[in-house]
């Protein structure tokens, strides 16, 4: 990979993780991690994702734009928001979020660091 350009394809990751309802595929890029989010109906990560992690709620940040579907946020200061298709969106530490409807929820995120895909770097799956 050149240090300059980089592409690679989500169909052959380097990191899968496929918990309940989650099909999570991540590609290095060198400068940037991309993740692409596949979230079934139904999914909501304290039952799909925290029980692989624990804690009391998602402590990963998140940058990233919704492709398909709408998904709803709850902090943990108690505000709340719901992105929909064609939204850009960045979620703090310390929140739980839920697919709304019968529409999956396709979304691609960005990290900028030399760290692991948010508190998942913990699950093996």
């Amino acid at each position: 990979m050149s240090k300059s350009l980089a592409s690679k394809s989500f169909t052959n990751p380097d990191v899968l993780k496929e918990p309940d309802k989650t099909h999570s595929a991540s590609v290095d890029l060198g400068v940037a991690t991309a993740t692409k989010l596949v979230l079934q109906p139904g999914w909501k990560w304290s039952e799909c994702v925290k029980p692989l992690v624990g804690g009391h709620s998602c402590q990963a940040a998140h940058v990233g734009v919704v492709i398909q579907g709408s998904m709803t946020v709850a902090h943990d200061d108690g505000s709340e928001i719901t992105v929909h298709a064609g939204d850009a969106y960045t979620f703090a530490p310390g929140h739980d979020g839920w697919v709304n409807g019968d529409v999956e929820f396709i979304g691609y995120e960005v990290t900028v660091s030399a760290k692991n895909f948010g508190a998942w770097s913990t699950a093996n799956t």
